[in-house]
């Protein structure tokens, strides 16, 4: 048997505990197995073939993988030859974000979607509480899984928290990525220091564009607590809170489903044992803002590398980083893009011009 196929492990196997939070589901109306199924609806969706399973990594953590292929392609081998697309979703998520894209990505190469460790399905271990140790925990992780996947390459796509940690594996192992891409990535700006303009002592801070209601509600518990402990909190009223919150997932998926399947997913991504979150807490300053902001590293990625930066137009994330990105890169190829009428979750907001400025990204590669 080869080292990737020991790796896996079938989806049936027993879920993982989350060991001394075990007796929270008495309180809060949530499990593994019903996260499971409220994935197991989101991905009936899809039309191509689907391989899901836990890749073990060396420590024994798991990693919940998707695989998707082409279900109508010829000749399977003639796919699989082409780069895949891996894809590594934000804060909170997990791969049934990632729904509207899955078919339309996967028409001409193989497209691999994992839940990250400490959020999903995958396991959920400690994290550190040291911005450094915390990040290089998550970046070891995607490494182990690509070597247990067996990939030699990759087109790398992240999202959000996804994208920070995407970065900072392609410094760390550039040679096993062929093209890196940005979908309104979190974590790159430094945060600005309050700059007085306007004579006489009269002055005001620069202006930035106000993020969501929900982003400033999470904020207001942050510095205490971990960053959704309040839907944990709220026991049986957790579910009733991610709707309340989060609306607007509810509305970015309504042609795909007429009830609460999103929101439950979301809902049950989050309740579980804060593991992935800890590690977030760990590389935040505030909700807004990283301890290492990754523009002071952008410099480290090879001259030679790829990188295609994607915002919402309409995100609370300040595209401007992008420039600043493109300007310290000199000329190196690095590409902003603007998606219009989309916010931060730019791939639900429009996924048709998403997958297909994707598609085109990941064309240039083969």
């Amino acid at each position: 048997m080869s080292p990737a196929n020991a790796a896996m492990q079938d989806e049936t196997d027993t879920e993982q505990t989350s060991g001394n939070w075990s007796w929270w589901p008495s309180w809060r109306p949530t499990s593994m197995s019903l996260l499971k199924s409220a994935e197991a609806k989101i991905l009936a969706c899809l039309q191509n073939n689907v391989w899901s399973r836990f890749v073990t990594l060396p420590n024994q953590n798991r990693i919940w993988t998707l695989k998707v292929t082409n279900k109508s392609a010829h000749k399977h081998k003639d796919q699989d030859a082409q780069t895949p697309l891996v894809m590594v979703h934000g804060f909170g998520g997990g791969v049934g974000l990632w729904i509207r894209n899955l078919d339309a990505l996967s028409r001409s190469r193989p497209v691999y979607a994992f839940d990250l460790l400490g959020f999903g399905r995958s396991s959920r271990p400690s994290f550190p509480s040291d911005a450094s140790l915390a990040e290089e925990q998550f970046v070891t992780s995607i490494e182990q899984w690509r070597q247990s996947m067996g990939l030699e390459s990759m087109i790398l796509l992240g999202h959000s928290l996804g994208g920070y940690l995407a970065t900072s594996y392609t410094i760390q192992y550039p040679e096993r990525v062929s093209h890196l891409i940005l979908v309104d990535a979190w974590g790159f700006p430094e945060r600005p220091q309050p700059q007085v303009q306007g004579s006489g002592g009269q002055g005001s801070e620069v202006k930035r564009v106000s993020p969501p209601r929900w982003v400033k509600a999470l904020a207001s518990v942050f510095s205490l607590f971990n960053p959704l402990a309040v839907i944990r909190a709220a026991g049986p009223w957790g579910p009733g809170l991610v709707n309340r919150f989060r609306p607007d997932f509810k509305r970015k998926f309504e042609d795909l489903f007429d009830d609460d399947t999103m929101t439950q997913y979301i809902y049950h991504c989050n309740a579980q044992n804060p593991s992935g979150e800890v590690g977030f807490k760990a590389l935040s300053e505030s909700l807004g803002w990283a301890k290492r902001p990754m523009v002071q590293r952008v410099h480290l990625l090879p001259p030679s590398m790829p990188v295609s930066m994607l915002y919402g137009a309409l995100s609370w994330v300040d595209a401007s980083t992008g420039n600043t990105v493109v300007q310290i890169r000199g000329k190196s190829l690095t590409s902003v893009m603007l998606i219009e009428d989309a916010s931060h979750h730019v791939y639900a907001d429009q996924p048709e011009e998403f997958n297909r400025v994707v598609e085109s990204i990941c064309n240039t590669v083969d």
